[in-house]
Order: C-alpha cells, then sequence, then structure tokens
C-alpha cells in the first residue's frame, strides 16, 4: 500500500480498480483493519492500494463527504463505485473487492 498525497490521490485513482483507505494515526479501527487491507494488495496485484492520512490532508475527505474513519473508497477508472464505513470483518472487504475487480 502507498502512502499519497492529497496532489497524488487525485492521480492514483484516474486509472484501473483503486481501494483508497483514509486513516489517522490515532484512530484504532483503522490501524485493525490495515493488516486485511495489505492481504488483499498481496492477493490482487492487478489493483491498486494507497493510503490516505486525514490528519495531513484534510481537504480530500471534506471534498469527498466523509465524516468518519476508517472509510474504504473503491474506485473504477476514477469514478467511486463503492464506500464502506467503519471498520468490517475482512470478508466485507473481500467481497466488494471481489465485485468491482472481477465483475
Amino acid at each position: 500500500m502507498k502512502d499519497v498525497s492529497a496532489q497524488e490521490f487525485w492521480t492514483e485513482i484516474k486509472e484501473g480498480v483503486v481501494v483508497v483507505d483514509l486513516w489517522a494515526e490515532w484512530c484504532r479501527p483503522c490501524k485493525a483493519i490495515e493488516p486485511y487491507l495489505r492481504e488483499l494488495a498481496a492477493r490482487y496485484p492487478s489493483v491498486k492500494f494507497i493510503r490516505l492520512n486525514t490528519d495531513e490532508y484534510p481537504e480530500v475527505p471534506m471534498e469527498l463527504g466523509v465524516v468518519s474513519i476508517p472509510t474504504i473508497l473503491f474506485f473504477k477508472d476514477g469514478n467511486e463505485v463503492r464506500r464502506i464505513i467503519g471498520a468490517k470483518p475482512k470478508h466485507v472487504y473481500q467481497k466488494a473487492l471481489q465485485e468491482i475487480a472481477e465483475g
């Protein structure tokens, strides 16, 4: 998973399937789901996984209407196609990614 700045975020989501982890250092649920996302990143090498620290770049979540973290965003060719808010069991992220990447 690649950490990105606000400017990089808008470039990174333009092409292909991209999973975005919106997180903050103080957020325990964010840290709890990070291993799930890293596991999925290893399983789906054709999918781009990026992370954006919401404390460092608050303008991105504001522009996207994100009000709580963790929020996982799924983009396909620059369009948001799914949003998962809050920490969920691993299978929830896997199912969403399968539907987007394989469907």
